[in-house]
């Protein structure tokens, strides 16, 4: 049977994208479309795609129950904004239906959260920062060549629509590069910023990030290694939305044998 996914945040760019891949899937089928605008709109229609039956509700609740019917275990998709993730998360979880989240901005403790609720209920759920198959190939590079430079920064470049910064992205690449326990950045002068923040956020690792909001970009990254004599720079562009949909795909398959929380796509590939 095919797999039910029921798309939130349908009406967002992402949640259109999201739409149009699952609808074009051959083993997944648009279920449900959740948004707080475009009320009783045929979701795919929204999407670009044509009429698909599935018009637009605010209520994940009784979207959940509907779906929780099924023969086949359901699929929950969010790319939406950080405020109110977690506790559709929750819902989706206390419905049996497996939620596959692109949503950045949440903080540990709730991911934590969220984990012990998963495993608790012995239900799926992938919560992912990027879903863009280059970006865990740059973030696989940045491990090899922090075995070999000292200092290393991060830009991430969003558009001027994007809510949280840094970007989940970036926090997750400072935190896979602070995992090798090396020492990086050790300071070599007694340096004050004049503006406040002209250096960046500083994580735990000592790994500065720098952040642009933009119209005209998408999502852009870019990690600076510096040594001695030289420089080297790893970065990924995303153009299109569409670059994040076979990641999408891929957790939407691989989440309904799961019995718990994961983070990160780069753990089920």
């Amino acid at each position: 049977m095919a797999i039910p996914v029921v798309v939130v945040g349908c009406a967002g760019q992402m949640g259109r994208e999201v739409v149009k891949a699952v609808h074009a899937a051959p083993d997944m089928a648009v279920v449900g479309a959740v948004d707080r605008s475009h009320i009783d709109e045929d979701a795919g229609e929204l999407a670009g795609i044509g009429p698909i039956d599935v018009p637009v509700t605010d209520n994940l609740e009784i979207t959940c129950a509907m779906v929780a019917q099924e023969r086949a275990p359901g699929v929950m998709v969010d790319f939406t904004h950080p405020r109110g993730i977690y506790d559709r998360v929750r819902s989706a979880i206390a419905y049996g239906i497996r939620p596959v989240v692109g949503t950045t901005g949440l903080p540990p403790e709730q991911i934590e959260e969220l984990a012990e609720f998963a495993d608790k209920a012995s239900t799926g759920c992938i919560i992912a920062p990027n879903f863009a198959i280059g970006m865990i190939l740059l973030q696989q590079a940045c491990l090899r060549a922090a075995e070999y430079f000292d200092h290393v920064e991060i830009i991430e470049l969003h558009h001027n629509r994007k809510a949280d910064a840094p970007s989940g992205t970036a926090l997750a690449t400072a935190q896979m590069i602070g995992s090798t326990g090396k020492t990086f950045n050790a300071p070599e002068v007694d340096a004050s910023e004049l503006v406040a923040g002209a250096r960046g956020g500083v994580t735990p690792g000592d790994i500065r990030i720098h952040s642009l909001r933009l119209p005209g970009l998408l999502a852009h990254q870019a990690v600076i290694f510096g040594g001695l004599g030289q420089s080297y720079t790893l970065r990924h562009d995303t153009t299109d939305r569409a670059a994040y949909m076979p990641g999408v795909l891929l957790a939407i398959r691989k989440v309904l044998g799961l019995k718990s929380l994961v983070y990160g796509l780069e753990k089920i590939l």
